[in-house]
C-alpha cells in the first residue's frame, strides 16, 4: 500500500530538484524512515575554500531546512581536510591547495554562517578531517580500489583534459574518493549538491555498499549563476553576494543582476514555486509589473531574511536615493593610502587595489579598462592612467563602492 507521507515528503524534497537518483530509493528511504521512525542522515558536503558562504551555497542549504522541518538530520560536513585537496570539478586545470591554516580559519565562518539558515539544534557540524586524517596509507589503497581509473575518466572535466593532453594530478583522483568516504563515514542516506558536484555524489552512491551499506539517494540543485548572468556565483569571479554582506551592499549587489536572472533568484534563493515565478514574469512581460519594481521587491526580501525588515527598508531607501536622485551615500568609507604624500602620483589601478575597491591588481585594470572607476566624478578608462594624490579625493568603482582616499599632507 503506497504510503501518503513518504509520497508527500518527496514531492516536497523534489521541488526545485534537477536530477534525483532515484525517485523510487527515496521513496523507500523515507518509507522505512516513518516506519522505523529513525530520521535520515542527510548530507551536504562544502569545502571552505573562501571565507564567506554566498547566495549560491544557500541554494543547497534551503534544501537542507526543508528537511529538517521534516524531521530527518542534517550533516553538514566541512570539508577542513578535502578542501586542502582542491575540488577539481569544472577546472581545466588543477585547483590550487590550500594551507591547513587558510582551511581553519574558512572553516570556523562556515560553521557559524550555516546557523542563518539551518537550525542549529538540529544540525551535525562535522570535519572531514575527523576520519580522513588518521587513515592509513594501507586505508588509502584499500579505498582507491574501489573505483576504476576508467570510470575517473568519465566524469568530464577530467575526460577533457586527458584529451586534450592537460595535466591530470594523482591527488585529483583521491577526491571524489575522499567525498565518497564522508558517506561511509556518516552512514549517508541522501546527499545533496548544486550541479557541478553530480559525479562526486555518484561516486559515494558507488562505494558505499563496498562497505557494506545502503547506497545513498543523490539529489543535485540547479547552480546559481552570479552577478554576471553568465558564470556560476564565485567569489573567485567577483559575481557573489556573501550571505554576511552589509545589508547595503547586499541590495546594492542584486540591483545588479540581469533582468532575465530575477525569476531563478526568486525561485532558487527565496525558493518561490514555480507557478508564482511564472506568474510574476508574465506580469513583467505584459508591463502590469515594472522589472525594477520586481527586482526590489527580490533584493528586499533576500537582505530581510539574512538582516531583518528594518535593515531591507534602509537599504532600499538608500538604493533609491544614490540611484534614482544620484546623491553619494551618506556613510562612505575612508581609507588611509601608505604608498605617496598629498600631491604625488600614483598608477589609478593600483590606487584601487589598495583601498579594498578590488581584490587584486589584475581586477583592478580590468575595472579601469571597462570604464568603472572615476575619481572625483570623473571617468577613467585608460588602464595605465596616473592620478595625483589628493587627501579627501573621491574613488568610485561601479554603481555601488565608494571610498574617500586618505593621505599624508
Amino acid at each position: 500500500m503506497e504510503n501518503l507521507e513518504a509520497k508527500r515528503q518527496v514531492e516536497i524534497i523534489s521541488d526545485r530538484a534537477e536530477t534525483l537518483v532515484t525517485p523510487e530509493d527515496l521513496y523507500e528511504k523515507i518509507k522505512n524512515s516513518l516506519e522505523t521512525k529513525r530520521p535520515l542522515k542527510v548530507k551536504l558536503g562544502v569545502d571552505p575554500s573562501a571565507p564567506d558562504l554566498h547566495l549560491g551555497h544557500v541554494v543547497v542549504m534551503k534544501k537542507l531546512r526543508e528537511f529538517q522541518e521534516l524531521g530527518h538530520e542534517i550533516y553538514f560536513v566541512i570539508g577542513d581536510f578535502t578542501g586542502m585537496i582542491g575540488d577539481p570539478s569544472g577546472r581545466s586545470t588543477t585547483r590550487r591547495q590550500l594551507s591547513a591554516e587558510e582551511v581553519r580559519v574558512n572553516a570556523e565562518t562556515y560553521r557559524e554562517q550555516a546557523t542563518l539558515i539551518l537550525d542549529p539544534e538540529k544540525t551535525h557540524t562535522v570535519f572531514n578531517s575527523t576520519w580522513l586524517s588518521p587513515m592509513s596509507f594501507a586505508q588509502i589503497i584499500e579505498l582507491g580500489s574501489k573505483f576504476t581509473v576508467a570510470r575517473m575518466l568519465e566524469r568530464d572535466d577530467f575526460r577533457k583534459r586527458y584529451e586534450g593532453g592537460l595535466p591530470i594530478g594523482v591527488h585529483e583522483f583521491l577526491y571524489p574518493l575522499a567525498q565518497a568516504y564522508d558517506s561511509v563515514a556518516i552512514g549517508a542516506d541522501l546527499e545533496l549538491g548544486g550541479t557541478d558536484q553530480t559525479f562526486n555524489l555518484l561516486v559515494g552512491r558507488a562505494i558505499q555498499p563496498e562497505y557494506g551499506q545502503k547506497p545513498q539517494v543523490c539529489l543535485t540543485l540547479p547552480i546559481l549563476v552570479g552577478l554576471d548572468g553568465v558564470q556560476k556565483m564565485s567569489k573567485s569571479l567577483g559575481n557573489y553576494v556573501a550571505v554576511k554582506d552589509e545589508p547595503k551592499e547586499m541590495f546594492g549587489k542584486l540591483m545588479s543582476i540581469p533582468d532575465a536572472q530575477m525569476g531563478t533568484y526568486y525561485r532558487l534563493v527565496l525558493t518561490r514555486s514555480k507557478s508564482w515565478v511564472e506568474r510574476l514574469e508574465s506580469d513583467i512581460e505584459s508591463g502590469k509589473v515594472h522589472p525594477m519594481d520586481a527586482k526590489m521587491d527580490l533584493a528586499f526580501d533576500i537582505v530581510k531574511e539574512f538582516h531583518d525588515r528594518t535593515a531591507a527598508e534602509n537599504a532600499k531607501a538608500e538604493f533609491l536615493r544614490v540611484f534614482r536622485e544620484r546623491e553619494l551615500p551618506t556613510d562612505i568609507p575612508e581609507v588611509f593610502v601608505q604608498e605617496g604624500k598629498e600631491g604625488s602620483e600614483i598608477g589609478l589601478a593600483r590606487l584601487v587595489c589598495l583601498t579594498g575597491l578590488a581584490s587584486s591588481s589584475q581586477e583592478a585594470r580590468r575595472l579601469v579598462r571597462s570604464g568603472a572607476v572615476r575619481v572625483d566624478g570623473v571617468k577613467k578608462e585608460v588602464e595605465s592612467s596616473v592620478v595625483t594624490l589628493s587627501d579627501g579625493m573621491l574613488l568610485q568603482v561601479g554603481k555601488r563602492r565608494f571610498c574617500k582616499v586618505r593621505v599624508e599632507r
